[in-house]
């Protein structure tokens, strides 16, 4: 799957806060409520939904009705295609550098 900008753009701006990645952390270990995820946090429940909110927008987390509670799930997709990407760019570069120093080592 190639991502697009706006597609990029909300994931990396999902994973640039540390409490959402803090966030990601608790929940990848198994699945939890949104009160669970609030109490491990020292910030207010609305600024942990708001959190969570962004997440879900990028597609890293999903949320489902259990009777009255959300559980909070990881979705490991998206996360897998920011790895793809960062993969490429890291191949691009590490080549780019590779013939840099080859470069610099026949004009020496």
């Amino acid at each position: 799957m190639t991502l697009q900008d706006h597609e990029l753009d909300r994931l990396f701006h999902a994973l640039s806060d540390t409490t959402r990645r803090g966030i990601l952390l608790r929940v990848r270990e198994s699945d939890k409520t949104v009160n669970e995820i609030a109490a491990q946090f020292d910030i207010s429940l609305p600024a942990v939904s708001k959190h969570l909110s962004v997440l879900e927008e990028a597609g890293l987390l999903s949320r489902r009705k259990q009777g009255r509670k959300r559980i909070c799930h990881v979705e490991p997709r998206q996360l897998q295609n920011a790895s793809e990407w960062l993969t490429f760019y890291q191949s691009f570069w590490n080549d780019r550098l590779d013939n840099l120093k080859d470069f610099i080592e026949k004009e020496s």
